[in-house]
């Protein structure tokens, strides 16, 4: 046997994962990560107090183009002499977790990465990166295609209700704010349903089978669902729907690679 044979027998460290920590040593990691987590969430909400001004403005675009389209002032209220400076400090600090998110997410890659193996690294990246571009793609199509059709609809149900004249909105900023927010990070969430049936695939509580026998009932499930977020008209439903159902297929291909990898490693295994 020759002396460069035992060296071929060693698994590099790229595919093993990192030396043990003691338990004291994780809590000083956890804490240096925590650490820098509120610091990156401290230096983003300074900075997100000072652009908050131009984010309201964005913010309050919709509602303002619903209430012209109404024929309705459109100006927003605020009902409390601390309602303006709230706003500020309260759209400021939600902007500095949405700037802080890549340190954050940075910071808890740092603390798990090492116990991980190089295999496991990819897997996981790729999942952060997924997650929120599902959830970035959910907002943008709440902001920009459902909202609208919401605010509309709430801002003029003359042609449901008979309200055009006997009622006329006085809207606080604050609770339009709170709205939106609802709104936004409901609609981001269940854009995250691809991600919701890969966990349930890697658990085998789901198959591709399933999900397209049971395909009927996502759809009914999707219906209500929409009739329940979206306006009452067909127009908004099928908007609201659309996105959610090609999602649905989306999640179905996603758990047919789980599941295929899945029966591949048992298959392997059972080979040995």
């Amino acid at each position: 046997m020759t002396e460069s044979e035992p060296n071929a027998q060693i698994v590099t460290p790229a595919e093993e994962p990192a030396g043990a920590m003691t338990f004291f040593e994780h809590l000083s990691e956890l804490r240096k990560r925590i650490i820098n987590s509120l610091y990156a969430i401290g230096i983003g909400a300074l900075v997100g107090v000072y652009v908050s001004k131009y984010f309201i403005e964005w913010i309050n675009k919709p509602i303002l183009k619903a209430l012209a389209d109404a024929k309705l002032d459109p100006k927003l209220v605020y009902t409390h002499p601390a309602g303006g400076l709230n706003l500020i400090l309260t759209v400021g600090v939600y902007l500095g977790i949405a700037l802080a998110s890549p340190m954050v997410l940075y910071q808890v890659w740092l603390f798990v990465a090492p116990a991980l193996y190089k295999h496991e690294r990819g897997a996981i990246t790729g999942f952060l990166f997924s997650t929120v571009f599902l959830f970035l793609s959910g907002i943008a199509f709440g902001y920009f295609i459902t909202l609208p059709y919401i605010l509309h609809f709430m801002i003029n149900p003359g042609s449901l209700f008979k309200l055009q004249h006997e009622v006329v909105p006085m809207i606080s900023v604050n609770e339009y704010f709170d709205l939106i927010l609802l709104t936004l990070l409901g609609i981001g969430l269940m854009f995250e349903l691809p991600v919701l049936i890969f966990f349930l695939s890697l658990f085998g509580i789901v198959t591709p089978k399933f999900l397209w026998k049971n395909f009927r009932y996502a759809i009914l499930i999707i219906a209500v669902g929409a009739a329940i977020a979206a306006p009452p008209d067909a127009l908004s439903m099928l908007i609201f729907m659309a996105p959610m159902v090609g999602l649905y297929f989306v999640g179905i291909a996603v758990s047919a690679v789980v599941v295929r990898r899945r029966e591949r490693r048992l298959a392997a295994a059972e080979a040995r």
